[in-house]
């Protein structure tokens, strides 16, 4: 199996059956202990200008773990307050000697002007509005992989707030071009046509009953705008959340998943989070272990690992 070593990762849109099949092993060999050494020292900066907490302590350990050095960003306090375009501040870090920039932005594909530009430093996509999140949806797919250890006729439900969930959309396209069936569920205000070609639209009782894996989305209040004053957490719940009764109808061997942070009563009843057949917290540890793989290969195609030190992997 050839991979190709590519120099960003911002998309799961041109992401091969093969590469994430190479990411998934290579995010085990590391949860089993293997390590990697760098040819020279590796500078990365994780640029967030949206709040987070597991994407971006995941990548901080991710780098360290892989013996990267990782240089501090406080969006708040950076020249961006000032008016600096975001295509100026990656130009000036990699000036300093930068090698990654791991870049998490409230614009769709604000990563389009940055590979533009043809920059000798790296782009890793931490989630870009509601477009892409890559990493997040790597991990997803090792979660989904150790359980099942195939895609294939896997049937997995997306509910809750498909519209503003960057997860959703990457999520769905991965998982149909790996084999699984998507369906969605969830609000109807919060479902737009575009979905129907990754799935069918069905009731959160249908999808429950009938799942591999139920993938629940947070919602994201802070994209709701006037919606938000209209939103009613206990109906939302009883509707659309994955309840102890809805529990009980799902499969003996079907999962829970997340991406987190979760409203605890709203998506999922409280006891449900850390439940028999929740995965939420086993996603955060896999994403740790992803992202060294997501880290490892930007980093054989800059000639900073060795590909021998990761042969074998397929």
């Amino acid at each position: 199996m050839t991979i190709e070593y590519k120099h960003d990762l911002v998309t799961v849109a041109d992401m091969s059956e093969a590469e994430v099949l190479h990411k998934i092993k290579l995010a085990q060999l590391f949860k089993a202990g293997k390590q990697v050494q760098l040819n020279r020292p590796v500078y990365a900066m994780n640029l967030f200008f949206e709040n987070s907490t597991r994407t971006h302590t995941s990548f901080d350990m991710a780098e360290r773990r892989l013996g990267m050095q990782v240089i501090d960003f406080n969006a708040s306090k950076s020249s961006v307050t000032k008016g600096e375009t975001l295509e100026d501040t990656v130009k000036t870090i990699q000036a300093i000697g930068v090698d990654l920039a791991v870049i998490r932005h409230p614009e769709n594909e604000y990563y389009n002007e940055l590979l533009n530009m043809n920059l000798d430093i790296s782009i890793a996509n931490a989630g870009d509005g509601s477009g892409q999140h890559p990493s997040q949806s790597l991990l997803d797919m090792l979660t989904i992989y150790e359980e099942f250890g195939t895609f294939k006729g896997i049937k997995v439900a997306i509910i809750g707030d498909l519209n503003h969930s960057r997860v959703a959309r990457s999520d769905m396209e991965l998982l149909t071009r790996l084999g699984a069936t998507v369906s969605f569920a969830g609000p109807d205000q919060w479902y737009d046509e575009k979905f129907a070609a990754y799935g069918p639209h069905l009731t959160v009782d249908e999808v429950a009953k009938n799942s591999d894996v139920v993938m629940l989305l947070r919602v994201q209040k802070e994209r709701l705008g006037d919606e938000l004053t209209k939103f009613d957490e206990a109906a939302y719940h009883k509707q659309f959340g994955l309840s102890k009764e809805r529990y009980a109808t799902m499969k003996d061997n079907a999962i829970i998943m997340h991406p987190a942070p979760v409203n605890r009563g709203v998506e999922i009843d409280s006891d449900l989070v850390e439940s028999d057949k929740s995965r939420i917290f086993t996603q955060m540890k896999n994403g740790m272990y992803m992202r060294m793989a997501i880290l490892t290969d930007i980093m054989v195609a800059k000639g900073i690992i060795n590909e021998a030190d990761i042969l074998g992997v397929d």
